[in-house]
């Protein structure tokens, strides 16, 4: 799974930029559509430390929708 690759890649980025969560929301879209997706493959059953309940993630993503 993609999903620890992700969460390492956002604490990378929250590290270098002061833990300025606004500086690395691609890379939080990108953890979030990861669990998504692991969710989706595992009808809601999937597991990860780096990733918050179904529920947060599909709230996370409607509240942040892309611009492009």
């Amino acid at each position: 799974l993609a999903v620890p690759i992700s969460a390492c890649r956002l604490q990378d980025c929250l590290s270098a930029n002061t833990y300025s969560p606004q500086k690395c929301e691609e890379r939080m879209r990108q953890l979030y559509l990861c669990c998504q997706s692991m969710y989706e493959t595992t009808d809601g059953r999937g597991e990860s430390t780096a990733c918050p309940m179904p529920s947060a993630v599909h709230r996370w993503l409607n509240l942040h929708p892309t611009s492009k």
